[in-house]
Parts: structure tokens; C-alpha cells; sequence
């Protein structure tokens, strides 16, 4: 298995998040990524490299999933922030107004020139900084991504983008939840992209995988699937309940199989068979996994309880499937643990491939 690690991911590094009318530190750490790879690194599961994609080729990538409005907001980001006050230079920015859903009391069609107003037009929390670097780490977490669709669509069995920030709770026009560009989103498009008729994407993350369903929710070529912690109760709160089957020309082709805070590992299990089936009776030629390792039972903002060993036996049923499968490195914020359980799912893929 191929592992494309992000060299730009440590220049995402926020100060603070807003979490319940507080400012906490971020819960999404450089250190993730670097306990996974040191991980992969006494366990290897085969090469450990950077993307090699070209400028165009990346930009084209992201350009079949997110809109040119909001890319270009995130290209200048920084810029604009720290040109609102030289100070910004030294925080993170964070967003504190945004337009809700009703085009009657609140309009996002026309862009703000201030860009307090811009950072909420295209945001949807307060819990997710964006820092000097963070464009280039979400750029080399797409390139990432991109790596490994090529990869798996000239052939290989598998591969996994290690990069964050990550991705799957950014739609095509908005970011939050910690992810800025949707690597998940940009390696099934590039699938399909590379000639696969049907891509199913399978969320493991213990937050709803919002994103990733809101820019496939109208269509038929790639059927969503995730398992993840009840929306009534959990984050991102407002996406992610059972009745969301899809619209239009997407109508059956997303499954949402929400638990309850403190389900075990029988339960979460049972779920993952019901999603495979479901991918089983799409007919998928393809796979990618956002893979969130937030079900462990010692993170400190999530509710299942998932032990280390069961990541062995979640690869196992993954591999099953039979398909070709790209792995997205998602949730995960029991820090210390992250990398033993990220290449226990990896290595329990690869033993039953």
C-alpha cells in the first residue's frame, strides 16, 4: 500500500478554536499526522512518499469539486486577513458572522468586500482556524488525495492520502469541522474521472461526513454511505439523519447510519456490514474511505467505543468489499493513540487483500 504523507501539513497549525462559548486549544494537531507516519514508519505497509503532481494537474483535481468563488477566497485568505490589521499576523482567524439559509433575510450571492464577512460567508463554525499555512497544507492534502486515485485507478489494490488538515466536513463552496478542501470529494471524482462508472465513498468518521454528501446529494454515479454519531446530539448537528436519501438524480444513492453516543464495537459493526452491502448492491468499481479514527473509545470529543484492536477487524471487512480502495486520513484526536490505530485498520486491509 502507497502512502502519500503531505510535506506542507504542519503549516496548518491554529492557535485556538471556539468550542462551547470558549476558546480551547485546537483539538486538530500537527502531532496526528507525525505519530501515523512514525507508525507506518516501525510498521510499514509499503512506500511512504510525497505527491508528485503537477500545478495544473492539482488545480484541475480540486477544480471538479469545489467552486472557483470559494477557491479563490482561500487562495488569498491569509493575505486578506492580515491586511484587515497588521496584527492578524499573529492570530488565527476565525470566523464571527455568517448569512443563514434564508435568501429573503441573508443573500450570499454577492461577495462582501469586507472579508470578515467573506471568512463567514464561506464557513459554517467557529471551530475551524485558518492560519498562514493553511492553504498550501489543504493544497498538498488534495494533492494527496489525487496521488492515490491515480494510483488506484492505474491499478493498485490500495492506497492512502496521510495528510490533514482534513477534509470530508468541507462542501464545495464552504469550509468547517477542520477541513478546508474534501480529499475524499477530489479522489472519487478523480476516480470517476479516470474511467470508473460507480465510486462508493464509506465514512468511518465518528462526525458525519456533511461535505462529502452535500456535493454528491444530487447524483447517481457516486453513492455516499456513512456511519457516524447521531446528528440529533452530535456534530456538525444539522446533516447526517437517516431520512437523507439523495435528490434528483441522486435519489437512493445516500445512506446515513447514525448511532448513538456510547455504541460498542457489535453495534458499529453491524452497521459497516449494512454500508457494504449497500456499496455491494450500488455495484462500486472503486472505493474511498474517509477515514476517521474518532470512534476510539479515548477520544476526547467523540462517543463510541471502538478499542485499538478492533481497527485490525474494521480492515478486514474493508478489504472484503474487494475493491480498489483509497484511504483519506480523517478524525482522530486521542493524539497518543492515533497512529497505532490509523495503521491497525491499514494493516488489518492489507493482511485480508
Amino acid at each position: 500500500m502507497k502512502t502519500f504523507h503531505n510535506p506542507h501539513h504542519a503549516g496548518h497549525a491554529g492557535q485556538q478554536e471556539m468550542f462551547r462559548g470558549r476558546m480551547v486549544p485546537c483539538h486538530e494537531v500537527p502531532a496526528r499526522l507525525d505519530y501515523v507516519l512514525t507508525e507506518l514508519q516501525r510498521r510499514p505497509l509499503g512506500a511512504l512518499e510525497p505527491p508528485a503532481l503537477s500545478e495544473s494537474a492539482l488545480d484541475q483535481g480540486i477544480a471538479r469539486v469545489h467552486d472557483a468563488r470559494y477557491l479563490a477566497f482561500l487562495a488569498s485568505a491569509w493575505a486578506d486577513w492580515v491586511a484587515m490589521d497588521p496584527a492578524n499576523a499573529q492570530r488565527d482567524a476565525l470566523p464571527s458572522v455568517w448569512p443563514l439559509g434564508n435568501p429573503h433575510a441573508f443573500r450570499s450571492d454577492v461577495l462582501p468586500a469586507n472579508f470578515a464577512a467573506r471568512l463567514g460567508l464561506f464557513s459554517f463554525d467557529s471551530g475551524s482556524p485558518l492560519t498562514a499555512g493553511t492553504w498550501a497544507a489543504a493544497r498538498g492534502g488534495a494533492a494527496c488525495a489525487l496521488a492515490a486515485a491515480q494510483a488506484v485507478a492505474a491499478g493498485d489494490r490500495s492506497a492512502f492520502a496521510l495528510t490533514r488538515p482534513p477534509g470530508h466536513h468541507a462542501g464545495a463552496d464552504f469550509f468547517g469541522g477542520y477541513c478546508f478542501l474534501n480529499n475524499a470529494a477530489i479522489a472519487a471524482q478523480a476516480i470517476r474521472h479516470a474511467g470508473h462508472a460507480k465510486v462508493a465513498v464509506l465514512d468511518v468518521d465518528y462526525h458525519h461526513g456533511n461535505g462529502t454528501q452535500a456535493i454528491f446529494y444530487e447524483r447517481a454515479d457516486v453513492f455516499t454511505v456513512s456511519i457516524h454519531g447521531d446528528p440529533a446530539t452530535e456534530y456538525p448537528f444539522f446533516l447526517g439523519h437517516a431520512d437523507e436519501r439523495g435528490a434528483g438524480a441522486g435519489e437512493g444513492f445516500n445512506l446515513n447510519l447514525p448511532l448513538q453516543r456510547g455504541a460498542g464495537f457489535a453495534t458499529w459493526r453491524a452497521a459497516l456490514a449494512t454500508a457494504l452491502q449497500a456499496v455491494h448492491d450500488f455495484g462500486a468499481s472503486a472505493l474511498v474511505v474517509p477515514m476517521g479514527l474518532d470512534t476510539f473509545e479515548g477520544d476526547p470529543i467523540s462517543g463510541f467505543t471502538l478499542k485499538s484492536g478492533d481497527y485490525f477487524t474494521v480492515g478486514s471487512a474493508l478489504a472484503d468489499a474487494g475493491l480498489p480502495t483509497v484511504f483519506t486520513f480523517e478524525g482522530g484526536y486521542a493524539v497518543d493513540e492515533v497512529g497505532t490505530n490509523a495503521v491497525n485498520l491499514l494493516e488489518g486491509f492489507q493482511r485480508a487483500c
